[in-house]
């Protein structure tokens, strides 16, 4: 018998001041039972630093040929594809084919990626975002993960506080440039 996603419930008090956005977010997320605690994290994180009107995301790894996070206009136009991971170069042209906006959030090592796309064929890379998560913060949240969570976000000049009961673990979400 196959193993079945699990979902989790997060609540999330989100404030980007660099972005102006204040909202309460109340998530549902499927975590496929391949997907890893920092992959299920780093995609929350991404749809929190990208949240606008129109964004959602897809069933993760059960539809691979979506992104993770995906913005829509109000007629269904693809805006933005916003995947997660260490996503290889093939994924990322066809996606610059797709999406006038391509960013990628990775948990993984983001230089190494980064050096890999470099060398890869991708239609407009050098429009390519690229962000790292700190591995470090992910690994510390993943300690702490519940199937339901309650915390608040905050986001100043890319710098992310969340706070988790009476702990606020802080990082930096750093953007790597990928084009020559």
């Amino acid at each position: 018998m196959a193993l079945g996603a699990t979902v989790y419930a997060f609540k999330i008090e989100l404030a980007d001041s660099d972005r102006g956005v204040y909202v309460p977010l109340d998530m549902r997320v499927a975590r496929h039972p391949s997907e890893t605690e920092e992959h299920l994290l780093t995609r929350v994180l991404a749809y929190c630093l990208e949240y606008t009107e129109g964004i959602a995301l897809s069933n993760g790894l059960s539809e691979p040929d979506q992104p993770a996070i995906s913005v829509r206009d109000l007629t269904g136009a693809l805006r933005a594809w916003i995947d997660v991971g260490a996503p290889d170069g093939a994924r990322l042209h066809r996606a610059a084919k797709l999406a006038p906006r391509v960013a990628v959030y990775t948990h993984k090592d983001a230089e190494q990626l980064a050096a890999r796309l470099r060398i890869g064929k991708i239609h407009r890379v050098e429009a390519l975002e690229l962000y790292a998560v700190d591995r470090a913060w992910l690994a510390a949240l993943a300690a702490q993960l519940a199937r339901r969570m309650e915390f608040a976000l905050t986001v100043a000049d890319r710098q992310v506080y969340l706070s988790l009961g009476a702990e606020t673990l802080t990082c930096t979400v750093e953007r790597l440039s990928i084009g020559a």
